[in-house]
């Protein structure tokens, strides 16, 4: 009992996204989190901290990473207990959606390694709205408060710009356009789908309307559907895609092909839109404002990238290597 109680004095009490009162360390110094929700934000905020990560780091990526994140072990959810067990976290980062805040699998995992574990809650897993928030809360439960303030400030200023463009322009005037998924870009997302989330930011301007039927998304669509949608502007995951159907007659009708408005998600060391949703749709929400409103939104995405890389992933990178990563000639 006197061991025990001495546990919990060497300790202190934080207040979760929930609400719920945690006994954590009084000093933090390995965290693991559950999905790559949470891996990501942690990767931005206290990359030395990480002890496992959900998802191995490509290797043209390690150099935007913090050496921390190149070899960690992969555990990619938080029932794999013997190897949670291993690595010994002083606490675990439960990412989680309003509508659903609590895990009761994980919570039973956690209680049975005695791991504590705090709740970040996030508006359907990805809204990028509530990255200040999440951000504050690990600042002050990882002790990087500075920093933790620092990137919640970038977040918050970047959703108040770009809110400010799209108001400026009437809905008449906001380009309509289709998110490609899959290598033969007939799949997509529905406007209210998580992954598809930055085109609601910026105007609302998802071509395809409608509910998505299951989390992973990815609906299917024919390519009549997507001629009648005739968009505006095509973004795609990736540059091979772009290139093809530029010089596809097949594609050739379909307006924004028309006037070469078709552009490659920029995805390293992850995807600045969407899989993951992640501290870096920060930075994709710029490129995106600013390729749909160029006018209105005239900054210097080299200047920016470059910026936003220096703060969040602590990476010096010059103006090419900021080029290459936009244009996704990277690899």
């Amino acid at each position: 009992m006197e061991a025990c109680a001495k546990a919990v004095k060497a300790g202190r009490e934080v207040v979760d996204m929930t609400g719920r009162k945690v006994i954590v360390p009084e000093v933090i110094e390995r965290v693991f989190a559950g999905s790559l929700y949470g891996y990501t934000m942690l990767s931005s905020l206290a990359p030395e901290m990480l002890v496992a990560t959900p998802l191995p780091p490509r290797d043209c990526d390690k150099k935007f990473l913090h050496p921390n994140l190149h070899n960690l072990p992969v555990i990619e959810k938080i029932t794999e207990v013997d190897a949670l067990a291993k690595v010994k976290p002083d606490v675990v980062v439960v990412w989680a959606g309003k509508e659903q805040p609590y895990h009761k699998k994980s919570e039973d995992v956690l209680n049975s390694l005695k791991i504590p574990f705090v709740y970040v809650i996030v508006g359907n897993l990805g809204d990028v709205t509530d990255y200040p928030a999440a951000y504050t809360f690990l600042g002050k439960l990882l002790g990087k408060e500075d920093r933790a303030a620092q990137l919640a400030d970038f977040c918050q200023k970047t959703l108040n710009e770009v809110t400010a463009v799209v108001q400026k322009v009437t809905e008449r005037f906001r380009p309509g356009v289709y998110y490609a998924e899959c290598d033969d870009g007939l799949a997509t997302e529905y406007d209210d789908s998580l992954h598809a989330h930055l085109l609601k930011l910026v105007g609302d301007v998802n071509v395809h309307r409608g509910h998505m039927t299951e989390h992973k998304g990815m609906e299917k669509i024919s390519f009549d559907q997507l001629t009648a949608y005739n968009p505006d502007v095509i973004i795609a995951w990736n540059r091979a895609f772009t290139q093809n159907i530029l010089r596809d007659p097949a594609w050739a009708s379909i307006r924004a092909v028309r006037d070469r408005r078709v552009y490659s998600i920029p995805n390293a060391p992850f995807n600045w839109f969407d899989r993951p949703p992640c501290f870096m749709r920060i930075l994709g929400l710029k490129w995106l404002a600013h390729i749909l409103y160029p006018n209105d939104y005239a900054i210097d995405i080299i200047k920016e990238t470059q910026k936003f890389y220096a703060l969040f992933l602590n990476a010096d990178i010059n103006a090419e290597e900021a080029r290459r990563i936009i244009t996704q000639d990277n690899d």
